[in-house]
């Protein structure tokens, strides 16, 4: 299958559906789930799957009735309840001869350049190699000062991450209401909305978060604006809703919750993103065969193309590139640090293994992580 003509969802399931309002885990609904995540890569979508529960399914497990405040009892509750939702999710997807793999991460996992240039890297492979990750925050390691505070903002950072088109948040409400339907039986759903709409926070902040997650309609909507800004679509939906995953394929939007659009289209907001979060540790000097691939043909940045190293970066850093002439060029996240780059410059990519040991990427910056000036 061409990897070109695949797009990318993320889809991320609350704890209120994967466990079944704290009944333990919902096994019905995840195979019914799971089905249409089978079939949505038959269409040629990759999906990243984010799921809560762990905590919840701990909870259970342990027969605590209430989620504990103290993080020694939260991080043994996930360690607890991790095993029997990686387990369930595997024994079904297995069923379609799709394999998974367990994905956890935390917020510094993600902020971090380089650990972002793994968990990337890492992401996509799974991906390219037509595996389902499953990801999760790591709360068995998690600390009040790195800990994502729920899944709506994990699942926007790795909608960022891998480029995805849509971010999918799957809740156990029809969509976003302009108020709270719990208590005004007049509220209207939200069918469509732009990120970054101030009214949507004063709508949402309406809401409540639920007893056994951490988040509610306003981290869905904070969601889609941190979403928006690599240009992710977000849709708010019902998860027990039949087909729903097959019904937004369809763009059945009378049938499938709150859309909530970027101000820019893809490409253009994840440029905008990336430039927003570089600031530059050296310099790359550019050879006029590079510079004419970045500059007509949107390639990736190989090694064979850079003919001077300059400055002290690491894995992950930004740099600039500029021509022979000193002309600013573009800048993006290097793949290696300054040291590996310059035993590698001038050289084509099929040999760096053999310079350094061992390869990381093929390319000294990749086009996603590259923005031109």
């Amino acid at each position: 299958m061409d990897k070109a003509n695949k797009r990318r969802w993320v889809i991320k399931l609350g704890s209120s559906l994967i466990t079944n309002h704290g009944q333990g885990l919902a096994h019905e609904a995840m195979a019914q789930w799971i089905e249409q995540i089978v079939g949505l890569r038959e269409k040629n979508i990759q999906v990243v799957l984010v799921s809560s529960g762990a905590v919840a399914e701990g909870m259970t497990r342990l027969g605590w009735k209430q989620r504990p405040h103290a993080i020694h009892e939260l991080q043994a509750a996930a360690a607890v309840g991790q095993m029997g939702l990686i387990k369930a999710y595997e024994s079904v997807f297995q069923k379609h001869k799709t394999h998974t793999a367990q994905v956890l991460l935390t917020h510094d996992d993600l902020s971090n350049r380089s650990r972002y240039l793994n968990a990337r890297s890492t992401l996509r492979t799974l991906l390219d190699l037509s595996i389902v990750p499953i990801v999760n925050e790591n709360d068995t390691v998690a600390t009040d000062e790195i800990r994502f505070g729920d899944n709506d903002t994990l699942a926007a950072l790795v909608a960022n991450l891998v480029e995805a088109e849509r971010l999918i948040l799957l809740t156990d409400q029809n969509g976003m209401y302009d108020d709270n339907p719990k208590l005004n039986p007049e509220a209207k759903l939200i069918r469509e909305a732009k990120a970054g709409d101030p009214q949507l926070e004063i709508m949402a902040g309406r809401g409540s978060a639920g007893s056994l997650g951490r988040g509610g309609m306003l981290t869905k909507v904070q969601a889609a604006q941190r979403a928006a800004r690599s240009g992710a679509l977000t849709i708010i939906a019902a998860g027990l809703q039949e087909n729903i995953l097959l019904d937004i394929f369809a763009e059945n939007k009378q049938q499938s919750g709150t859309w909530i659009y970027p101000a820019q289209q893809t490409q253009a907001a994840r440029k905008q993103w990336l430039a927003g979060h570089l600031q530059l540790k050296g310099r790359l000097t550019l050879d006029a065969g590079a510079v004419n691939v970045l500059k007509n043909r949107g390639s990736s940045l190989l090694p064979v193309g850079v003919t001077e190293v300059s400055g002290q970066f690491e894995r992950g850093e930004a740099v600039l590139c500029v021509d022979e002439h000193h002309n600013e060029i573009a800048y993006g996240l290097a793949n290696y640090n300054a040291t590996e780059a310059k035993k590698i410059i001038g050289r084509s990519s099929q040999e760096i293994e053999s310079i350094l040991g061992y390869v990381d990427e093929p390319e000294l910056i990749h086009r996603d992580n590259l923005a031109m000036k």
